[in-house]
């Protein structure tokens, strides 16, 4: 077993990723997959199915590339599936499509305090237990007899091994399930009867079994791989961090970049983690990595607004060959007062209530795409704020490329250390680490140089806009 490949499972929102690794940190092979969303008539679902096909065919094919000895699956946090008589139930909620208002008014009377649970009240369904109380409402005999929950990341590993688990870090990232400071079920997953139907708790690493006889036929892996529990993938990103010495155990935080933009602070010690401190309001939470501890951390839906304001079909923010022209299209963009205003995922980051829009919309293509990035730095350091960031920040994910992005961070923040990993495959790397504990990163952080540019002024006019879009909401 010990030099046997391993395979990590990533079913992202906007993206599945299967990727095959070396025990060394190599990586052999990876393949994506474009998530469908589904109408099943009632609400829209993740597309479980299409996913399931498109696993157990990518799988036979890592079967021909090398000897598979163990499968660990990462997700995000908003979604669960219901599993009764060894199936599911119903298909799983997509967290973006919206409870219903009065359904939602009713849910936030229920749920617990922010202080308790280190989970603000988010929009539509990213909230699990609000999904928990809409299917209630749509089908209130659904958790009857022997129904599990089970978070997405630890669905594949049930559906892989026949064994159901839960999973701290899966259900504590604004599941409104978990009392990090606790470590147990909230008093809303109590009181509505879904502890009880809770998979039982596994440790993120753990081998919840071998795989099973049907997939080992449908795929042509050997009937001994060992089938890990999984764990949520920001947390994943965090492990992978910790990998560097740069990072390691010291004060510092992760900005995890692709649909989301999370930023996650490391402590050095679990009592300087004041929950309550947190603003509930502005997108603040509490994560908990794989092994208990709490994170403070903060989000906005950067990626999503990003591809809104650029189009899909445009030339990206990141594109490597782009970036000396973004760079250089930044003196253009300051001179002409550019700006983006929050926000253009409404309900979701440091400004929930804001309509986003354009100051000064540049007509050249570098000059917009380079606003855009300044955006998204402008959003991230005030995140940073939100959860007390320090000393040393890692960005890691797609935006990690945008050269205008980080730069402009690294010039926000003088105080800081800020670094970028020039590895492609950050959260797969920390779900590796969990299984080999001393796997070493492959590559070296890169300290960002700071963009040339004084960016005082132009940050301080964004943040009064910012304050009158708030006054005015």
């Amino acid at each position: 077993m010990r030099d046997r490949a391993i395979v990590v499972l990533d079913t992202g929102k906007t993206m599945s990723k299967l990727s095959l690794w070396l025990r060394d940190g190599s990586l052999v092979d990876r393949r994506t997959r474009a998530n469908d969303r589904i109408d099943t008539g009632r609400y829209i679902a993740l597309d479980a199915e299409g996913i399931e096909a498109w696993i157990a065919e990518t799988l036979a094919d890592f079967a021909q590339l090398a000897d598979v000895g163990a499968i660990i699956p990462v997700s995000h946090g908003a979604a669960a599936a219901i599993v009764r008589d060894r199936a599911l139930a119903l298909p799983p909620l997509d967290y973006e499509d919206p409870i219903p208002p009065m359904l939602r008014e009713e849910y936030d009377r229920l749920r617990d305090p922010f202080a308790v649970t280190g989970s603000p009240s988010l929009a539509d369904g990213l909230n699990l237990g609000a999904q928990l109380f809409r299917l209630d409402a749509l089908c209130p005999d659904l958790l009857h007899g022997n129904a599990v929950i089970i978070p997405w990341a630890q669905y594949w590993s049930w559906l892989l091994s026949g064994v159901a688990a839960s999973e701290v870090t899966s259900l504590g990232c604004h599941t409104d399930l978990w009392s990090p400071i606790d470590g147990a079920p909230s008093r809303l997953a109590v009181d509505r009867g879904w502890a009880e139907h809770l998979a039982p708790l596994a440790a993120a690493g753990s081998v919840l079994g071998s795989i099973t006889p049907d997939w080992a036929d449908r795929t042509g892996l050997p009937q001994d791989v060992a089938i890990h529990c999984g764990l949520h993938d920001s947390n994943a990103a965090l492990l992978a961090a910790r990998a560097f010495p740069e990072i390691g155990s010291k004060e510092s935080t992760v900005v995890s970049t692709g649909t989301w933009f999370v930023s996650m602070r490391s402590p050095r010690a679990a009592e300087d983690v004041d929950v309550a401190a947190l603003d509930e309001a502005r997108d603040c939470l509490v994560n908990v990595d794989a092994f208990g501890k709490p994170i403070p951390s903060a989000r906005f839906m950067g990626g999503r607004e990003i591809e809104t304001l650029i189009g899909f079909d445009t030339r990206r923010v990141d594109i490597k060959p782009d970036q000396p022209l973004l760079v250089d299209a930044v003196p253009a963009v300051l001179d002409a007062g550019a700006m983006v205003l929050p926000t253009f995922a409404p309900g979701f980051g440091p400004f929930p209530q804001g309509i986003g829009r354009w100051l000064n919309m540049p007509m050249d293509s570098c000059e917009r795409r380079a606003a855009v990035s300044l955006y998204a730095a402008l959003v991230t350091d005030v995140s940073l704020d939100l959860i007390g960031a320090t000393e040393r920040i890692l960005i890691e994910g797609r935006f990690a490329e945008a050269k205008v992005f980080v730069r402009a961070l690294a010039r926000l923040r003088p105080g800081t250390k800020v670094y970028v990993s020039n590895a492609h495959n950050d959260v797969s790397f920390g779900a590796l680490r969990l299984l080999i504990p001393d796997l070493q990163p492959q590559s070296k952080l890169i300290e960002v140089d700071p963009l040339e540019m004084d960016l005082a002024a132009y940050r301080d006019r964004w943040r009064d806009e910012c304050a009158q879009l708030e006054h005015a909401a």
